[in-house]
């Protein structure tokens, strides 16, 4: 019952049935406060329907969320102010300025009054985005409404972040920018984030922890590098009839070994979590 108390999110036996189709087979994992997670899979793996069984905007066919060992279901009002959710789509309104479109949430939220300007001012500072407070958001770069939207978020400071796809469709160097604004919420506030990404650069990059979901089930719990260091530290791929084969290696001279000895066009590189992910899946993320 204690470590019930303390996660921050405990999830058992999570089941979802479509029309007799099993989406999410039963799942069951925790997360502690501070924690920050990647959700992978292939398309249709069961994640979006996690993250819906999460947040509320579905209900599990069977199995319990609890959230500070309180029942999700049962005091639902009271774990909603737990959770903030940034959503894919940029769903701000473009005629309001961003001090407007977060005021509007403040209220939804229930913020007190006297509290809203200065949180408003306070969490505009922590962005960066304090020189955009009077402009209206049609005005923004795509990356300051990403930022904007999931400052938005953290008006009524969750304990838990839900980011779904929080980079897609953004520059590489926009990207980038998100990344730092995503850790800096992570360190300072000590938010637990959940993120799911297409870019398995940026679960590497950014997560200590990855679950790994296919066929609505947890094939992976576990720190990245671990995970990488399960399969060796060094691919040698081998260019041969139109396809590539991979042979896994503990040491760099082992793999430049195997690769003098090659007779193809082959390079030697460094595991990716992309080679854990498709090893397990048979799928690259994006497909």
């Amino acid at each position: 019952m204690d470590n019930l108390i303390n996660n921050i999110l405990t999830v058992a036996g999570l089941r979802k049935n479509y029309k007799g189709k099993t989406a999410v087979d039963g799942v069951s994992f925790s997360f502690s406060p501070g924690e920050f997670v990647g959700l992978l899979g292939p398309n249709g793996a069961g994640k979006t329907t996690t993250i819906k069984m999460l947040t509320g905007l579905i209900k599990p066919s069977s199995g319990m969320i609890y959230y500070y060992g309180i029942d999700f279901y049962e005091k639902s009002q009271k774990t909603k102010a737990l959770i903030g959710v940034v959503p894919q789509q940029n769903n701000l309104d473009r005629d309001l300025t961003a001090y407007e479109n977060l005021y509007l949430h403040a209220i939804a939220y229930g913020i007190p009054k006297a509290l809203r300007r200065e949180k408003i001012d306070e969490l505009l500072d922590f962005s960066g985005l304090t020189g955009y407070r009077n402009r209206p958001v049609k005005q923004f770069s795509g990356g300051t409404m990403r930022r904007l939207v999931i400052l938005r978020a953290l008006l009524h400071d969750p304990k838990i972040l839900f980011l779904d796809e929080p980079t897609v469709g953004l520059d590489p160097q926009i990207r980038r920018v998100i990344w730092d604004f995503i850790v800096k919420i992570n360190k300072m506030k000590n938010t637990t984030i959940l993120l799911t990404t297409h870019y398995i650069e940026e679960a590497e990059r950014l997560c200590k922890r990855v679950l790994i979901i296919n066929n609505g089930l947890i094939i992976v719990d576990g720190d990245p590098e671990q995970l990488k260091d399960g399969m060796g530290r060094f691919v040698l791929e081998v260019y041969k009839d139109d396809k590539v084969d991979e042979e896994f290696f503990d040491s760099r001279q082992e793999a430049l070994a195997a690769l003098e000895n090659s007779t193809f066009t082959a390079k030697v590189r460094g595991v990716t979590l992309e080679d854990v992910f498709l090893r397990l899946t048979g799928r690259r993320i994006n497909v």
